[in-house]
């Protein structure tokens, strides 16, 4: 995990007069004597294996102590765990030799969140940051052989509801508990330094974890430690990059040494440098100027190679190599551009000189329970960003920072990453020891993470401005505490956010920009407004805005917005039974976190808009995916047509915590949802975008090449079942890193006359004789489409390059989507229209040969997912 590398990074990788020991294994834990939880939990007071890192919840799931936490409504029944103290204890051996090190010290990479830690009965820390690492000088307390650690882990609820009951109000936190463990709005969430997502979100479940979340281990070492080492780069461009290597020693007497680097470059070459160095006891401070030219800069995905150096240092006193530590690290520039134009004032990321859109999403943690997330995982995760031509993702401000090699990942795929602080849209506290805890957790996270590329800003915390400034329960609160209170706290964010975290970021990152706040202005401003900074946009689904209204607005950068759907069937069933299977079941409200369950019925109302009345619940899912997806990609396409006036599109979101309704595109499971595959599309490099207001069209040509390329216009109306009404091919010019408006056409120019109820306009943007995009232009919503009986065929075959699956129509078919039920099988494509007459070749992937492919293939499209009209058949293709 996250903060593990930390360490290797501070001790030195390969480091050779330092000797770590793992502290992984032989963990037991039980509730904690005393615990008001034993009386109704006798079982849990006996000793059981424990697994570090680990938590609570998931060592009594792996002793089976509970039930599934994500199982049909079991989170409600599991809510003391979190209500409880626990305790966990290792017999810790030590032998000799680790005690003859001048240092020994015991390092928690991370504890979550209140812990108190002895050792033989001494008392060591008390910790009370879930994202710090905390480090103890032991030696003195330790013994050769046997000795006991013992932990003793506090309810954040428990511990902090009785002081937060006697004070004179409770700041406004996020979301209500919704067991009845705090009373309404009196959140505990707001006053600790704990992910707060785990006390329940919109999107996932409440399970305030306890636990060793990250490793532990035993350090030993003599004379010196090379405490960190990090590559600053002071100015990159194409001709030069003019580095520092730095090097934080920790001395225990003065002396000579020698810093040696040496670099890898992406190209194979080799190259070093060194320096002689004079040490002093205690902290030394050191640089070393290194100079590269014609640098192979590090690019985001689609804008040139996610290039990485490797670099290793060596600190050598009397010839002998005593500490060392290696890094890898791309060479790039980072810009935050903010400049007056005629729409405002801009908001747009520059690489390398090179003016990015930002096309991506909002990533949440990957599971309620961090310690199960694997680096496969991850990957998957991440490549399905990069395979949907993303290059953008926001780790958002309400969980945990990612591991290092959640970093390393990204840095390897081009990914930029716009980083939060933990801060996840509650008002913090704002007295000094707050604040001084969290500059100190700022300055660890920022120290690690700032050799990896990919980051290219610093947020300081997730809607707490625009919270404070326009939500209801905080302009109501702000009347109650009176003037004076009310300004204290005002000033306590702004000095979190706008000097204690921007000092942080300054100081350890000065080559990586700092925003204060999402959605914002820097505090030049009101935040969350279209002209200014970044911009949240809820009126569609929060505020049940129609899905139109997306392109009422066009901020500089779009930052969150977003449609719920169901995650697939396949997933579904995972935590449900069958008579669960409705919308408003008590199963499916559990696992629907908006409204308190009521968001179900949000789903329907904008699916009854614009679809109609799905015919069952399989049809409930699947057209609350269509719905998703083809909302988003109004919004993302409006987005990208708007550059320059706009530079970015995040939908909120990408991923899941558990399995159940969200926002996001892949669920769970990290099966791709029709959004997913939709956003391949809308985000690819190049675009044709048609755009409908009020029975106008404009269509855009949209590039994010780096090159200008001649291509064609290909534009076609033909009605649902294939005859062409009318065409016409232009040759365009499309200039590199632009949206082109390429035409306007009114309905009447485009229909001729013809039924807008049976036809379609259909935009294919045509480079060297071959399609690279299409869009399918309706002119009516698909409630009232007389879409035909599409006639769709599909079989198996094997090629070259595996088994392929043939899918094809004799009518238009809208939104056809392909499953294979409880198999583990993907496609290379799905949910996409097909015209009359159209084929496509599908790589299929997974488990099973053709017979049980075929046996399971289940083809749908929007034709058969509603409640017909009583005077429709389906004996008649043309007019069902």
């Amino acid at each position: 995990m996250a903060i593990l590398v930390l360490f290797a990074w501070a001790c030195g990788v390969g480091t050779v007069a330092a000797a770590t020991q793992t502290l992984a294994a032989g963990w037991r834990f039980r509730l904690a004597p005393g615990s008001t939880a034993v009386q109704a939990h006798p079982e849990a007071a006996a000793w059981r294996t424990a697994r570090v890192p680990g938590s609570v919840q998931t060592d009594l799931l792996a002793a089976g102590a509970i039930d599934d936490p994500f199982a049909r409504d079991n989170e409600a029944r599991l809510q003391w765990i979190g209500l409880a103290d626990w305790q966990y204890q290792l017999p810790l051996t030590v032998d000799a030799a680790t005690l003859q090190h001048d240092h020994v010290e015991l390092v928690f990479d991370g504890l979550d969140t209140f812990a108190d830690v002895s050792l033989d009965g001494h008392k060591l820390l008390a910790a009370d940051n879930m994202f710090r690492r905390w480090r103890v000088p032991v030696k003195e307390v330790l013994h050769a052989g046997s000795n006991t650690l013992l932990v003793t882990l506090h309810s954040p609820i428990t511990r902090l509801q009785p002081w937060l009951l006697r004070q004179p109000y409770a700041l406004p936190g996020e979301f209500d508990a919704a067991f009845g463990d705090e009373p309404k709005g009196k959140q505990t969430s707001n006053y600790v330094r704990k992910a707060n997502y785990q006390y329940g979100w919109d999107w996932g479940p409440r399970y305030v974890t306890e636990g060793i979340w990250q490793p532990v281990h035993l350090d030993s070492w003599d004379d010196l430690r090379l405490a960190d080492f990090h590559i600053a780069q002071q100015h990159v461009d194409a001709e030069a990059a003019q580095l520092l290597a730095q090097f934080d020693i920790r001395a225990d007497r003065a002396g000579k040494a020698q810093l040696q680097l040496t670099w890898i470059a992406p190209d194979g070459g080799r190259r070093g440098v060194a320096q002689e160095v004079s040490l002093k006891a205690g902290a030394n401070h050191l640089g070393l100027p290194v100079s590269i030219r014609r640098p192979q800069r590090w690019w985001p995905a689609g804008y040139g190679p996610a290039n990485l150096y490797h670099f290793h240092a060596d600190v050598v006193v009397d010839g002998k190599v005593v500490a060392s530590s290696e890094r890898d690290a791309g060479l790039r520039s980072v810009e935050l551009r903010r400049q007056r134009d005629r729409w405002g004032r801009s908001f747009a990321f520059v690489v390398n000189g090179v003016p990015v859109f930002a096309k991506g999403a909002n990533l949440i943690p990957f599971d309620s329970f961090p310690e199960r997330v694997t680096d496969a995982r991850v990957q998957q995760i991440l490549q399905s960003a990069r395979d949907a031509n993303m290059n953008m993702l926001r780790v958002w401000g309400g969980g945990y920072y990612q591991s290092d090699a959640f970093y390393a990942m990204a840095d390897q795929l081009g990914l930029m990453i716009w980083q939060d602080f933990m801060f996840g849209g509650a008002v913090p506290p704002y007295d000094a020891a707050f604040r001084e805890n969290t500059r100190i957790e700022a300055t660890e996270q920022v120290m690690r993470l700032r050799d990896h590329p990919s980051i290219v800003l610093w947020c300081g915390n997730n809607e707490v401005q625009t919270g404070w400034e326009s939500w209801p329960d905080r302009k109501k609160f702000a009347q109650t505490i009176g003037p004076a209170e009310r300004a204290r706290v005002e000033q306590g964010m702004r000095t979190l956010f706008g000097e204690t975290l921007r000092d942080v970021v300054r100081r350890y990152a000065p080559d990586v920009p700092y925003w204060a706040s999402s959605p914002g202005t820097d505090f030049d401003g009101p935040a969350n407004v279209p002209d200014d900074g970044d911009m949240h946009v809820w009126d569609v689904w929060a505020g049940s805005a129609p899905i139109e209204d997306y392109l009422k607005t066009t901020p500089r950068f779009q930052s969150e917005y977003g449609l719920q759907s169901f995650p697939s069937m396949a997933t579904i069933r995972s935590f449900a039974a069958p008579a669960d299977l409705s919308p408003d079941s008590p199963v499916m409200r559990a696992h629907q976190k908006f409204d308190n369950g009521n968001g179900n019925q949000r789903l329907l109302f904008y699916i009854r808009k614009y679809y109609g009345e799905p015919k069952d619940f399989d049809s409930f899912v699947y057209l609350s995916q269509v719905m998703q997806a083809e909302g988003i990609e109004l919004a993302a396409d409006h987005l990208r047509s708007a550059r320059p006036q706009s530079m970015g599109s995040l939908y909120w979101q990408l991923n899941d915590v558990w399995p159940g309704a969200s926002w996001s595109g892949i669920d769970y499971f990290g099966h791709w949802k029709a959004l997913q595959f939709h956003a391949r599309r809308f985000y690819a490099p190049l675009r044709v975008a048609p755009i409908r207001r009020d029975g106008r069209t404009e269509v855009f040509l949209v590039s994010d090449r780096t090159t200008p390329l001649d291509a064609r216009l290909r534009t076609r109306v033909m009605d649902l079942d294939g005859r062409l009404l009318h065409e016409r091919l232009d040759g365009l010019h499309v200039p590199a890193l632009t949206s082109t408006r390429a035409a306007e056409l009114t309905d009447a120019a485009l229909l001729q006359g013809a039924d807008p109820h049976r036809s379609i306009a259909v935009f294919e943007l045509i480079e060297q004789g071959r399609p690279v995009s299409r869009h399918l232009l309706y002119f009516e919503p698909a409630l009232t489409l007389q879409l035909p009986d599409p006639g769709l065929h599909a079989d198996f075959h094997n090629s070259a390059h595996g088994i392929m699956l043939s899918v094809s129509a004799e009518h238009l078919a809208r939104e056809v989507w392909i499953d294979f039920g409880s198999l583990d099988v993907q496609v290379s494509d799905n949910a996409f229209d097909l015209l009359p007459g159209e084929r496509v070749e599908l790589q299929v992937t997974g488990t099973g040969g053709i017979a049980s492919l075929r046996d399971a293939l289940h083809v749908r499209s929007l034709f058969d997912a509603t409640v017909r009209p009583p005077a429709a058949t389906t004996s008649e293709t043309t007019r069902p």
